[in-house]
Order: C-alpha cells, then sequence, then structure tokens
C-alpha cells in the first residue's frame, strides 16, 4: 500500500513534464519538428534529462513496475527525437558529401598532406631509380602487376597497353569492377595499418609511390611520357586522392594511439576513429568513380587532349570541392 502511494505522488509531482515531453516527442514523431518553436525545442533537452532523473529516482526507490516501464520507453523516444537521425538518405548524403567530409579533410590537412608526401616520395624515388638502373622497375612492379610491360618490352607494346580497346559490355564492366575492388583493399589496408602507430601505412603509400615512379620512368625513357600520364591521370586523380585519404586516416588512427592527449586513449581514439572513418567514406565514393573512369572511360577514350582534358576538369572539381564545400553554414 505504502508502495502504490508513493509512486501515486512521484507521478503526481512529475507527470506534467513528462505529459510536455511526450507531446514534443510525439510532434517529432509524426514529422512535424519544424513547426516546434525555439522556446519548445531548447525545452525538449531539459524535458529529456528531468525524464532520465525520473527513472533513476524510480528505479533506485522499487516504485511500480508499469510506471519504470512507462519512463524508459518516454525517455528512449525522447533520446531519438534529440540524437537520432532524422536526415531521409538524399539529405544525408548531401550533408555528408558538400559539408561533413569536406570539412574533415581540411581539418584534418596535416594528416592529408602527410601521405601525399609519402605517395610522392616513393614517385620520386621510383621514377629516380629506375631511371638510373633500369632493372630496379622489377623490384618495384609486381610481375602480374606489370602484365608484360617492363624494360624487355618493346616501345610498340608499352604504346598498345595504353590503347588497349575493349568490347563496351558485360567484360568492361566486369573489369571496372574489379580494379574497383583492387583499389578498395589497398585504401582500406592503408587505414587499416594506421593500427600499428602508422609506420607500415607510412610503407604502404611509399610502395604504392615506388610502383608508380617506376611505370613513369619506363614510358619516360621511351618517348612516351605525354601519353602515360593521359592514360593515368583521368583515373589516378580520383584514385590517388582517395589512396592519400585512406593514409590520412591510418595516420589518425596511429597518432591517436600514440599521443592519446587528454582524452585518455580510448576517448582519444573514439575521436580520431569517427574521422578517419568519414575520410575513408568519402575515399570508397572517390574509388568508385576512379574504377568507373579506368575500367570504361579509359578503355572507350583514345584521344590524348581529352583524356588530359577530363583529368584537368576532375582536378578542378575535386580540389574546389574540397576546399569550398560547406564553407558558409555553421558546424
Amino acid at each position: 500500500m505504502n508502495g502504490e502511494l508513493r509512486s501515486t505522488t512521484f507521478r503526481r509531482e512529475r507527470e506534467d513534464s513528462w505529459r510536455e515531453l511526450e507531446g514534443l516527442v510525439e510532434r517529432f514523431e509524426k514529422g512535424r519538428a519544424a513547426g516546434l518553436s525555439a522556446a519548445e525545442l531548447a525545452r525538449l533537452p531539459v524535458l529529456y534529462r528531468a525524464a532520465l532523473s525520473s527513472l533513476s529516482v524510480a528505479r533506485a526507490i522499487s516504485l511500480d513496475r508499469a510506471l519504470v516501464l512507462y519512463l524508459e520507453a518516454l525517455a528512449f523516444r525522447a533520446y531519438n527525437a534529440i540524437y537520432g537521425v532524422r536526415r531521409r538518405l538524399p539529405e544525408a548524403l548531401a550533408h555528408f558529401l558538400f559539408r561533413k567530409f569536406p570539412r574533415t579533410v581540411r581539418a584534418r590537412w596535416l594528416a592529408v598532406l602527410v601521405a601525399a608526401l609519402a605517395l610522392l616520395a616513393g614517385t620520386l624515388v621510383g621514377w629516380a631509380t629506375t631511371s638510373h638502373d633500369a632493372d630496379t622497375f622489377y623490384a618495384y612492379v609486381p610481375g602480374a602487376f606489370a602484365d608484360g610491360r617492363g624494360p624487355t618490352a618493346t616501345t610498340e607494346d608499352l604504346r598498345s597497353f595504353l590503347y588497349r580497346d575493349e568490347p563496351f559490355g558485360e567484360r568492361l564492366l566486369a573489369f571496372a569492377s574489379a580494379l574497383f575492388t583492387n583499389n578498395a583493399q589497398v585504401g582500406f589496408l592503408a587505414f587499416a595499418l594506421g593500427f600499428l602507430a602508422g609506420f607500415p601505412t607510412f610503407l604502404l603509400l611509399f610502395g604504392n609511390g615506388l610502383t608508380l615512379g617506376a611505370f613513369g620512368a619506363l614510358y619516360h625513357q621511351r618517348g612516351l611520357s605525354a601519353e602515360f600520364w593521359a592514360w593515368v591521370l583521368p583515373h589516378g586523380v580520383p584514385e590517388l586522392t582517395a589512396i592519400v585519404l585512406c593514409g590520412a586516416a591510418g595516420f589518425l588512427i596511429g597518432h591517436g594511439l600514440l599521443f592519446p592527449g587528454p582524452y585518455g586513449r580510448l576517448e582519444g581514439l573514439a575521436r580520431r576513429g569517427r574521422e578517419a572513418g568519414c575520410l575513408v567514406v568519402g575515399a570508397v565514393l572517390l574509388l568508385l568513380v576512379a574504377g568507373l573512369v579506368e575500367g570504361i572511360f579509359r578503355q572507350t577514350v583514345h584521344a590524348v587532349p581529352v583524356r588530359y582534358a577530363v583529368a584537368l576538369v576532375g582536378a578542378a572539381g575535386l580540389a574546389l570541392w574540397i576546399a569550398r564545400a560547406g564553407r558558409r553554414e555553421p558546424s
């Protein structure tokens, strides 16, 4: 009897705020959130915290089970209204592409720069050493990846590889899919290796640069440099950017492990992990674009000026997107 009296008194003292919170939550659930006034929006988290406090007290003093269940359900619904994802898919995608992703890239520009420098350093070393000693090409480029290209190949064979003509259809689409998968594996590995303090991530980026530099030197020696870069750059702009972003994500994870800061290692990793995940998701989208360009456009468009034009437009658009998107809206 005493328990029932306590529950009745407890409910009577707090029920008005519960009902008010329930009414606001119902408007959210029915899609009428836009009609809430500024005062009502400010009131919502206050009522939510009060409901949590009531739930905690109800559990502590063992009030009747029905009241506890009601407060649990109300708190859960209020949490979803305040913190839950309310954007539809197109809206969420637009928010990611034009706000969250470019802002994260700009905020973590130093990690992106380090990753880009690691790739660039490998490219320069690969170019210089292969130019000096052609046999080092085989040390930098796996045989399966070379696909017959190498110092022993004729100039005509090297040129013909740049202009392979595949029949458009299932085979070409399958090729694009395979390239996307391969590029994604490289990027994800660069990200995952960040858990080893980031050093293997640097080695992977440097190694990919060695391969690119070795190919560049080989084609340059045969007088095919302009045609080679026209072949590489249309898909290379989004692909290499994606790999750099995955490398930057790996460096962020490594930094969180080595230098957790004032938050502690677990919380520091969680913070870095959210930023790294954002970079990786953006990289996946870029790899998808690169796979389509590499598997379809590059196989069907052979004009060198057109290839360079596409690469230039792609690079300019990518730079503009990352540099400008999301700057006007408040974070």
